[in-house]
């Protein structure tokens, strides 16, 4: 039983002295505080030299596994033919990841790179607002699209941080971060997931640029749409003239190799990608239609949109993701298949194991994604979660499982992650241990079992 992390916690401490909080980003602060020294394939250990079979992959994005050695060795081998940054003209290596992401991606008719998934959705709103000469965008609760300004509002808030509805359609900007003028707040309209009818109350008040939203909502766990939620999307963008933007920086990838939008049939004008593209490099893509695309080189100074980034399509990042893509594409690796198999595994195991229980209990997942909800039916949205998941019970699980060396993020309702690094022996091994955190959970809450 791994119970504590003296290293770690001195390590925060001395980061603390020089960086706010003591991380670069704060939502990777946990408890218990975790620091990690090492990765390999689908283990991690940390600075104590504890093992873990990892499901957090790097939230999602070491799809491959960590360290993939295919993606090491194209790295490794452009360090040493000296590719380097410079920052003057066109590359190869850019041209080479461009035309294989959009083959990858159908829909992808031409693309941007970034560092970054919030940079890309950032200029996706950008886009839409040119595009559509608009001002108003319509984001998702519980969604998360990254760090600025425009879509900087709530994800994993509870009732009283969030407040009631502004109107039957929208609730009121929540804000992550200080800083945003309450004049920009008043452009983002929040809505329910799966809720149409929240998204007309919007447009119908408001001049709407875009609905930007995961097309599964995985920052809140796995919430998928409903039968029809996603054309309806589609149908009134045709018809109101706004723009449809699918963020798929988390299901892009993961879930196939053309996006979650290639499984659900439908086809947003722009896409934003990051994470799983480069296997966990620093990376960013925006791509769709080339009609919204070429306003990245409109020759009308009031609607050229701005694109501009020393790091953008970093010649080691695209290196990365070159070799990462290939693999995906290669039936040779049988990639998704694999990640398929595992998940079949792990779903099957923890209903049989949840089924011995008389807690109500829903196993959500996607393919390699999953997240496992103390309640007793699929959740629709986010409200849906916070008035029916045993949050209590969800985080003492997710402790458990770590002391178990079993790794998730320590926060209820985190999406867990399977890669293609994972084995059979991994669920196996997750499998029993999950049967000893239950037992453990047992002996405090003998009401849990079954009569």
């Amino acid at each position: 039983m791994i119970n504590s992390w003296p290293k770690s916690g001195d390590l925060l401490k001395r980061n603390e002295k020089w960086i706010p909080g003591g991380v670069v980003s704060l939502n990777r602060k946990s408890d218990p505080n975790i620091s990690f020294s090492k990765g390999f394939g689908s283990r991690i250990w940390d600075m104590e030299g504890n093992e873990y079979i990892d499901y957090q992959a790097g939230f999602a994005s070491a799809f491959l596994g960590h360290n993939d050695p295919d993606v090491n060795e194209a790295i490794i081998q452009s360090i040493g033919d000296n590719l380097v940054l410079m920052g003057s003209g066109p590359t190869d290596h850019e041209g080479i990841l461009a035309e294989l992401f959009c083959k990858c991606v159908p829909t992808a008719e031409s693309l941007q790179i970034t560092c970054t998934g919030s940079e890309a959705t950032y200029h996706a709103i950008r886009i839409s607002r040119a595009v559509t000469q608009r001002d108003h965008i319509i984001i998702i609760q519980g969604g998360y699209n990254g760090w600025h300004n425009d879509v900087s509002a709530n994800v994993i808030s509870q009732f009283e941080e969030i407040g009631e509805r502004v109107s039957p359609g929208e609730y009121p900007f929540d804000s992550l971060s200080g800083g945003i003028p309450e004049s920009h707040k008043s452009l983002v309209h929040i809505v329910n997931f799966n809720d149409l009818k929240s998204v007309q109350y919007v447009i119908k008040r408001y001049p709407v640029a875009c609905v930007l939203l995961e097309p599964i909502l995985q920052n809140v766990g796995i919430v998928k749409p409903e039968e029809g939620y996603l054309n309806g999307l589609r149908n009134l963008a045709d018809q109101e003239g706004f723009l449809l933007i699918f963020d798929e920086v988390k299901t892009g990838f993961r879930h196939a190799l053309g996006g979650y939008q290639s499984i659900c049939g439908v086809t947003p004008d722009l896409s934003t990608f990051g994470k799983a593209v480069a296997n966990g490099y620093p990376i960013g893509v925006i791509a769709g239609k080339k009609k919204y695309m070429d306003y990245f080189i409109h020759t009308e100074k009031q609607t050229r949109v701005l694109v501009a980034g020393t790091f953008n399509a970093h010649p080691i990042t695209n290196v990365a993701a070159i070799a990462t893509l290939k693999k995906l594409a290669s039936d040779e690796h049988g990639v998704y298949r694999h990640v398929e198999k595992m998940g079949d595994l792990l779903e099957s195991g923890l209903n049989e194991i949840l089924n011995r229980f008389s807690l109500p209990f829903h196993l959500a997942r996607e393919r390699s994604a999953f997240c496992l909800y103390f309640m007793d039916h699929a959740p629709k949205d986010f409200h849906d979660i916070l008035l029916n998941n045993n949050f209590e019970l969800d985080k003492e699980y997710r402790a458990a499982l770590i002391g178990q060396g079993i790794f998730n993020f320590p926060l209820p309702i985190k999406q867990g992650s399977i890669s293609y690094a994972h084995t059979a022996a991994d669920i196996e091994e997750t499998l029993e241990k999950t049967k000893n955190v239950f037992r453990l959970l047992l002996e405090k809450k003998p009401k849990l079992a079954k009569l």
